[in-house]
């Protein structure tokens, strides 16, 4: 049986656990190694049961925790080869735990999960998002920290059971909000985070393409309410013919989150 939790999923930390009976991997630690081992552990999911922490790129949200985790756990770390760059500047690779090089495009397995690697559109040194395919061959899939979606992205997520998507923020709530221009102008644009609308239209394709579990993420807390952004896919969703309950499940991710863990 597959499962699925987003542990943690703000613009302060993320990490998100993806497993099968036999274990599973962690994308991203965005937060302290202690919070992460709680919070794996308060859903019955053993931190040793972790085969390998993947990481997206490498800005502090995601990666906050990474180096005393793996250093504890002694699980392998896979990122691709400029994130890896980038966390050995910030001496993130302190030589306690494995590290592989995951090419954009690349595959690898950890256990009896295939994973592979794409590219996504982020101010950082070479970011990525994740496919996972489990043993039953159902696909889950993780994109966040998207300026845009690209026609690859798209590739990659259509067809897949679970898609966790960014819904950053809701661009009237950035634009007349209190940070400053040049970080507005940054989230806004290509290479910054997804809008509620931007996600939403990203939500019917994937609905008209089979999925049925969306798990909408990283929301701003200062230029998004969890509300909002359900409301902005479930109306796109539903203008579309589409019936909650019935053809998807729509979920939005809270700073923390404090449900049970999905199984499917």
């Amino acid at each position: 049986m597959a499962r699925f939790c987003s542990l943690f999923s703000s613009s302060s930390g993320n990490a998100t656990f993806v497993g099968s009976a036999s274990g599973g991997v962690l994308i991203d630690a965005g937060v302290s190694a202690k919070r992460i081992r709680t919070a794996l552990t308060d859903r019955s999911i053993d931190p040793k049961s972790i085969r390998a922490i993947l990481v997206t790129h490498e800005h502090s949200d995601h990666i906050s925790g990474l180096r005393v985790l793996a250093s504890g756990l002694g699980v392998p770390v896979y990122a691709t080869p400029g994130t890896l760059d980038a966390l050995a500047e910030s001496d993130v690779l302190n030589g306690k735990f494995p590290v592989h090089a995951l090419e954009r495009g690349g595959d690898v397995t950890v256990g009896d999960l295939l994973v592979h690697a794409f590219e996504t559109p982020h101010d950082s040194s070479e970011s990525c998002g994740f496919v996972i395919t489990l043993p039953d061959e159902q696909k889950v899939a993780i994109a966040t920290d998207i300026g845009h979606v690209t026609n690859e992205i798209m590739r990659n997520l259509l067809g897949c059971s679970l898609v966790m998507l960014e819904s950053n923020h809701d661009v009237g709530m950035l634009q007349n909000g209190p940070y400053p221009y040049f970080l507005k102008r940054r989230i806004l644009s290509d290479v910054g985070h997804l809008s509620n609308e931007a996600c939403a239209d990203v939500a019917v394709q994937l609905v008209e393409h089979g999925t049925t579990r969306l798990f909408l993420g990283h929301l701003s807390a200062e230029n998004n309410i969890p509300a909002l952004a359900y409301q902005t896919s479930l109306a796109a969703l539903q203008e579309a013919g589409a019936a909650a309950d019935r053809d998807f499940l729509l979920t939005v991710n809270p700073k923390e989150n404090l449900d049970d863990i999905v199984r499917f």
